[in-house]
């Protein structure tokens, strides 16, 4: 553990000279000319809601040019609204062109609202034959707009496609909201947040699905697994995709990349912010990870050993960007959260946390150099850590992949602190732990290494031997489901010992060599299983039974003998 600090030694002016002067010098990056993709709306309206909440509303919106509105009663009237009978009845005559649709309550539970600003569509959940609603009220196979004036929100998702909006009636910012509204007409750009490299993909393989790490954090519903003909793969849907990060911060492989900035830049950033404010003689850093708009809500100037991390969502950096900080100097981070954050994304920011905490506790490090804040609480923003920086040579990052850099960042951290040998619970989910192999199940056929998205299982050269690197481990379980035998069972936690970056042996045994050649194929148990379960198989009937026995070069030959001998033998079924 490092020592405590001494505050008396802490001169502010300084380290807000040396913040300046960081951030003159280092630039955080973003992506200039960003991928996007664009959305098209030419004003079709679909509202939602009690009769006269909607009529309403709809008035409200032809008076502002939205012209195309259809209307869908999907709540009993709860009375005239405090309208008088003369203003209820022009209401309605202005509102009563409208296509209206009222639905029951049966049929409301069977509502489905699909797509995006410009590509809604809304539909009756019948079974093999849905009712198309937006054709039926707006003559169209699409909804460009939708807005829900229902108690409940029709769409239920902690972050709503571009174009739906929820309203409650009797909402504070009632007109700016339909301003708002009706001002969403027209050719709209938005970010495409993120890239996605399907060879690091950890989620599937051969059939089985292993790691779904993003589909779970994801709070626009904006990520899906998509059945191919044998193996399942992830996309992100662009249009629906909010740019939130939590995706790519829990991606253990870095098969999902954020790109504004992308995450390689971001961890240089860091590294050359901090080392600019040392050398400009700056003491004590903090790192406050905070989204960009927060710091608007700043009312007073941070003090001058707060570095910020400005992201375009709280969910861009996870707790490998936190412990980056760490290891290049940060004495704490500081990760600021707001009420507005959806829900998924604060509990997955809380399970960053922990797991970041873990690896510290686990190393001999203060875990509570890494914390959560709240947006407004300028006291504990402002603190100054209760430790000095970790005293070492300072960060290189090496590697190409997000694993390789992070495992940089754990070996310089390891270096700094104790290493106890022993393995660390995480919380469930954490990609770091070992693995298991039962020597007297495992034949060594290899299919968990076929199927293991990253270098962590090998084969032997000439020997039959399993190899395996805990440091490459995400845990995700295809060897588990790949593995014939059961023979394999994964070892959740981080295990603080310098063995988990080297390879091990687990499980070997001499090889079968070919009874014509002598070539080295296979492992002894391999072929007596084989050889067991193919016993009764014809085509290995009799002599041909050694073909089991033979590598696979022998085994064609001898099958191509068989056939010059007897060539009518291949006209048998």
């Amino acid at each position: 553990m490092t020592s405590p600090i001494d505050a008396v030694t802490v001169d502010d002016a300084t380290n807000r000279s040396a913040r300046e002067m960081a951030r003159q010098r280092v630039s955080w990056p973003i992506n200039l000319a960003p991928a996007s993709v664009t959305y098209e709306s030419a004003g079709y309206a679909l509202l939602l809601g009690e009769e006269t909440s909607i009529r309403q509303a709809a008035a409200y919106l032809q008076e502002r040019g939205l012209d195309a509105i259809a209307l869908l009663i999907t709540e009993p009237g709860t009375g005239d609204a405090g309208l008088d009978d003369a203003r209820l009845e022009a209401l309605l005559e202005s509102t009563q062109r409208l296509p209206c649709r009222t639905l029951s309550p049966t049929q409301r539970r069977k509502l489905r609202i699909q797509g995006y600003l410009g590509q809604f569509g809304v539909s009756l959940d019948d079974g093999d034959t849905p009712l198309d609603l937006t054709l039926a009220l707006l003559g169209r196979r699409h909804a460009d707009l939708i807005l829900d004036l229902g108690r409940l929100p029709a769409l239920e998702l902690e972050l709503p496609p571009p174009g739906y909006r929820h309203l409650s009636p009797d909402a504070p910012r009632w007109d700016a909201e339909l301003n708002e509204f009706s001002a969403m007409v027209g050719e709209f750009d938005k970010p495409r947040y993120f890239q996605i490299n399907t060879n690091l993909c950890a989620h599937s393989a051969s059939g089985n699905v292993g790691c779904t790490r993003c589909l779970e954090v994801c709070p626009a519903d904006a990520i899906s697994s998509h059945k191919g003909r044998i193996e399942s793969r992830i996309e992100i849907d662009p249009y629906l995709c909010q740019g939130v990060g939590s995706c790519s911060s829990a991606c253990p492989t870095g098969a999902i990349q954020f790109r504004l900035p992308e995450p390689a830049r971001q961890q240089e950033a860091i590294l050359a912010r901090l080392d600019a404010y040392r050398q400009a003689g700056g003491t004590t850093p903090v790192m406050r990870f905070v989204e960009a708009t927060d710091l608007d809500e700043d009312v007073e100037s941070p003090a001058g050993h707060l570095l910020d991390v400005p992201l375009e969502e709280l969910g861009n950096a996870g707790h490998d960007q936190w412990l980056t900080a760490l290891a290049a100097g940060a004495a704490e981070v500081r990760i600021q959260v707001h009420p507005d954050l959806p829900p998924t994304l604060s509990a997955f920011i809380d399970d960053q946390i922990a797991q970041a905490q873990g690896i510290l506790a686990a190393l001999d490090h203060d875990p509570e150099r890494i914390r959560r804040i709240q947006r407004g609480d300028t006291v504990t923003r402002d603190a100054l850590p209760e430790r000095l920086p970790l005293a070492g040579e300072p960060l290189v990052l090496t590697g190409e992949g997000k694993r390789e850099r992070f495992e940089a960042v754990l070996a310089h951290l390891t270096a700094l602190g104790t290493a106890s040998g022993q393995r660390y619970p995480l919380p469930h989910g954490a990609p770091y732990g070992g693995l298991e192999v039962d020597p007297e199940a495992c034949t060594l056929c290899f299919a968990c290494v076929s199927n293991c998205p990253t270098p962590a299982l090998a084969t032997g050269d000439d020997t039959p031997m399993l190899s395996y690197r805990e440091a490459d481990c995400v845990q995700c379980g295809l060897c588990v489901e790949a593995c014939p035998e059961d023979a394999i069972r994964l070892v959740p936690g981080f295990l603080a010992d310098p063995g988990r970056t080297q390879r091990q042996v687990r499980h070997e045994e001499a090889p079968f060599c070919c009874i014509r050649c002598d070539k080295p194929f296979a492992s002894a148990a391999t072929i007596a299983t084989i050889k067991a379960k193919l016993a009764e198989h014809p085509y290995f009937s009799g002599e041909a039974a050694a073909r089991l026995e033979m590598c696979e070069d022998c085994r064609v030959r001898d099958v191509w003998r068989d056939m010059a001998r007897d060539p009518e033998s291949q006209l048998k079924v």
